[in-house]
């Protein structure tokens, strides 16, 4: 394996346990509890905003973004793209939807990551912020995913009394603890 290999095989298995923590959340959360706001936003919209963001930031560029066909096969989930504008999401999706765009995600990060090379990784960002590497974007994505992740735990902790559990390497295709 090369350098390259280890540093995406590394940045795949972590980018794959966070969406499997926040799988373990969006799985758990009461169907009573989906739409509900605890102080801050509704549930569902946490895990959208966690979801959009980890697919943004796997793309190349905000247009390339946008013309995906999940994107255009589930145009009310996208809709003007509010999470990309200053102001607050109004939309509800639902667990369902969430859920399929959670695997659209899982699948998205294997592609784009096990085929990058060391200088892609090394390279400037082309996102918004352009100034981080394609590498530092990843690692932002995934500890992006994980912040809203345990936010939702806790959630769930609160109302429930269960511990959401570590989940140390993520396993394509597959969902729990390690």
């Amino acid at each position: 394996m090369t350098d390259s290999n280890s540093v995406s095989a590394a940045l795949i298995s972590q980018l794959q346990a966070s969406l499997d923590t926040l799988l373990w959340c969006i799985d758990r959360c009461p169907a009573d509890q989906w739409l509900e706001s605890h102080g801050d936003h509704p549930f569902c919209q946490v895990a959208f905003h966690a979801l959009f963001w980890c697919d943004y930031y796997l793309s190349g560029s905000e247009s390339g973004f946008m013309a995906q066909a999940w994107h255009t096969e589930h145009p009310r989930l996208f809709a003007d793209y509010e999470e990309l504008e200053d102001r607050l999401p109004v939309r509800l999706p639902a667990r369902d939807d969430v859920l399929g765009y959670l695997a659209f995600c899982r699948a998205k990060a294997v592609a784009t990551l096990s085929s990058a090379e060391a200088e892609g990784l090394l390279a400037t960002s082309s996102h918004r912020n352009g100034t981080m590497s394609t590498l530092e974007v990843i690692i932002y994505a995934t500890r992006h995913n994980q912040h809203h992740a345990a936010q939702l735990g806790l959630r769930l902790q609160l109302l429930s009394g269960d511990e959401m559990p570590w989940f140390s390497r993520g396993q394509p295709g597959t969902s729990g603890p390690s």
